[in-house]
């Protein structure tokens, strides 16, 4: 039985429709890049740019994206079955590959592990089940989702109510934000953080 508090949180998050993350946040896959049998994501820096990089784990092998542009710059159909999942590793990592190459990258998603919930000058990101077993993720500035109303301080930005949800948070540096189901991975992006 819900509290009359947790009620009207309950009702406010299935109230909220889906809208666009707020300035500076863009979409940068569109919302809904395909990936089928995705296991789970982990970030990395792109030593040469400085660029948070997003790995991606499937079925069907590793792929590593630009976050700042989008940009699929690796792919590896085909990874030792030794270190293709995160599950054989006790920190939950798979080799990084590309530019990151034999980095070893901590994966968050079937298998376990977390990425951040908040990003170093107060964005956070919150998963929420009002409707269980679907997910919302819940964009806010700085805990916004307890005051104030959908798109002033907290935006609903992603429904998963399609796919199950394996990941989502942000980046290390906090210009990224991911969200991964089950069959595809959407990203937003900023240019503002340090």
């Amino acid at each position: 039985m819900l509290t009359e508090y947790q009620q009207r949180l309950r009702d406010r998050c299935l109230a909220a429709p889906v809208m666009p993350a707020p300035e500076p946040w863009h979409p940068m896959l569109d919302n809904s890049t395909p990936i089928g049998g995705l296991l789970g994501i982990g970030f990395a820096t792109d030593p040469g740019t400085g660029h948070d990089l997003v790995m991606v784990v499937s079925t069907d092998g590793h792929g590593l994206f630009d976050a700042s542009t989008g940009e699929k710059i690796a792919r590896d159909r085909d990874p030792d079955p030794e270190t293709g999942t995160p599950d054989g590793h006790p920190d939950l990592v798979c080799p990084g590959l590309g530019p990151i190459a034999g980095a070893p990258v901590r994966i968050a998603g079937l298998f376990g592990g977390g990425l951040h919930t908040t990003a170093p000058d107060g964005w956070t990101m919150d998963v929420v089940s009002p409707e269980w077993p679907h997910h919302r993720v819940l964009l806010s500035t700085d805990g916004g989702l307890y005051k104030g109303q959908a798109g002033e301080t907290w935006w609903h930005i992603f429904n998963a109510h399609y796919s199950e949800l394996r990941a989502a948070g942000f980046s290390p540096s906090g210009r990224t934000l991911a969200v991964a189901t089950s069959s595809d991975l959407s990203l937003w992006t900023r240019r503002d953080a340090h």
